[in-house]
């Protein structure tokens, strides 16, 4: 476990947090799972088997592996899928031994998260496969609050980049940007002069492109623009800066849109509509 990090996550933080809220710890008669403690003798022990009732692909293992072993330190816990791996129904994805309380309890705080950033990766991975080759995929910053770094990381291991990973990292000039600042080219001028070292400049109109290149825009975002439209976009912009089509994207439109020549296609739905994936915990006596 010590192996598996993620810029800017906190996993000790995470497991214990999320422990803390399904126990109720700091509430009155908070604190402990009251189900496993009043049934399941202290020193009994169970054998356990994840596995995939479908075809999914995989992010987020080592993260449940992590909530078994704050209960139970000594717990025997082999991952037997890779992260980003895809696999069929009836897959194991990990088998545990341990103190049988400690699996009750950290049970769904586990399976939560691995059904949630594996529902990710897999529609992830269903974008990607649908783009046939063509452009690159990005997540947006459409994110559960609190979970973003999990859910962009659960979007990596299906096969998509990351867009920024929030306000500190890049500018984005939206069109409520524009309208402050008194258009494309005069908000891209500003965040140049105040030394941002990534612009992002969205497009609505054709006419917007050569004012957001000209002021310094290093990346434009092509507005719900239909392909043909973005056929169009493409040729004005002609390979000076990176382009990204947004708006409009699911997995029946992604395809003609990723062959239009764009560099990138963003889908907010990835982290923001995902269904988790369907997982399931047996457990025996032993």
């Amino acid at each position: 476990m010590s192996a598996f990090s993620i810029p800017g996550f906190d996993l000790a933080a995470f497991v214990e947090v999320t422990l803390a809220e399904d126990l109720g710890v700091g509430l009155p008669g908070g604190g402990h799972d009251v189900t496993s403690e009043s049934v399941i003798d202290a020193d009994a022990r169970f054998s356990g088997v994840m596995d995939s009732r479908d075809a999914i692909t995989v992010a987020g293992l080592p993260i449940a592996a992590a909530f078994f072993r704050k209960l139970d330190p000594t717990m025997e816990i082999a991952i037997l899928a890779e992260e980003g791996s895809r696999v069929q129904p009836g897959t194991d994805l990990m088998r545990l031994t341990g103190n049988a309380r400690a699996m009750l309890t950290a049970e769904r705080s586990a399976l939560n998260t691995v059904q949630h950033l594996s529902g990710i990766a897999t529609m992830t991975r269903q974008y990607v496969d649908a783009m046939n080759g063509h452009a690159t995929l990005l997540d947006t910053r459409k994110t559960i609050p609190g979970l973003r770094h999990l859910e962009k990381y659960a979007t990596r291991m299906g096969g998509a980049q990351n867009h920024r990973m929030g306000l500190w990292d890049a500018a984005m000039i939206k069109d409520n940007h524009a309208l402050v600042a008194g258009g494309v080219g005069p908000a891209v001028a500003r965040a140049k002069a105040a030394g941002v070292a990534q612009i992002i400049c969205e497009v609505d109109h054709l006419e917007q492109i050569e004012p957001a290149i000209a002021a310094g825009a290093h990346h434009l975002l092509l507005d719900n623009m239909a392909p043909d439209r973005l056929r169009e976009a493409i040729a004005l912009v002609a390979g000076r800066v990176p382009t990204e089509a947004s708006g409009g994207v699911n997995l029946e439109t992604i395809g003609p849109i990723a062959a239009t020549g764009v560099t990138y296609v963003s889908v907010g739905r990835l982290t923001q509509s995902a269904p988790a994936a369907d997982i399931g915990l047996d457990f025996t006596p032993l």
